[in-house]
């Protein structure tokens, strides 16, 4: 079941200075599990006959499932359905992730000083809902009030949609939203919804933009930083 995006404006408070919110991605930004995805998608193509060249990589990097599995077919040829082939990636993902994930560096940290001072979040990922529920049990569900999956909306990134629907949920100003992304698609997304970003690149590289900080690492990145990007 998809969730439709409401009009811009509506279930929103009266816009207000200063940081509303923080929207997090998860894969790659909150969770070292980028790699992870890649070798899911290498094993369910050799079990299908097929080798996935490395380049592509950076093509199919934080992109919806949709995307992805949908390259990856017309680049190998493989014989599959795009339904099948999502089966088997989700399942794939799941037998390679332990019980709990591994955070990237700083995440934790800042996780817990949003929530210790009460910003409002949201989880807002291209990940289909059983992978997201499996990962807040290394995340934290209590960090989050509203979770967003990619099979949860019509559009996922990088269309705005699935970063639209978090401040409507949260009842705040998109443009007074800081968004935490690692990946082009999600950069994409975010500031196509209006949001400010700070771009944590985990693959390929991403470039400073207006209305976009990018950092090293989210070891950088802590409540004082979020609030000082949108004073100034």
């Amino acid at each position: 079941m998809t969730s439709t995006v409401p009009p811009p404006g509506t279930l929103t408070r009266e816009s207000a200075p200063g940081l509303q919110a923080v929207l997090l991605d998860m894969d790659g930004t909150l969770l070292d599990t980028e790699g992870f995805w890649w070798e899911a998608e290498v094993r369910v193509f050799e079990r299908l006959g097929h080798r996935l060249d490395e380049a592509w990589r950076d093509i199919v990097v934080g992109g919806p499932m949709s995307r992805s599995a949908g390259y990856l077919i017309r680049a190998t040829g493989a014989a599959i359905e795009m339904a099948e082939l999502s089966v088997l990636l989700n399942d794939a993902f799941e037998e390679r992730i332990a019980d709990r994930l591994p955070l990237m560096p700083g995440a934790a940290r800042l996780l817990a000083e949003l929530h210790a001072q009460a910003v409002p979040t949201a989880l807002v990922s291209a990940s289909h809902r059983r992978i997201i529920d499996r990962a807040l049990t290394s995340l934290g569900a209590h960090h989050f009030a509203h979770t967003i999956a990619g099979d949860e909306v019509e559009r996922t990134k990088p269309h705005p949609d699935p970063y639209l629907l978090a401040a409507a949920r949260l009842g705040v100003d998109p443009a007074r939203c800081a968004v935490i992304e690692d990946t082009a698609t999600g950069v994409a997304s975010a500031e196509a919804a209006g949001c400010l970003v700070v771009a944590v690149p985990s693959v390929a590289p991403i470039e400073v933009a207006p209305r976009r900080t990018v950092v090293p690492t989210l070891e950088q990145v802590d409540l004082r930083f979020l609030r000082g990007l949108l004073t100034a």
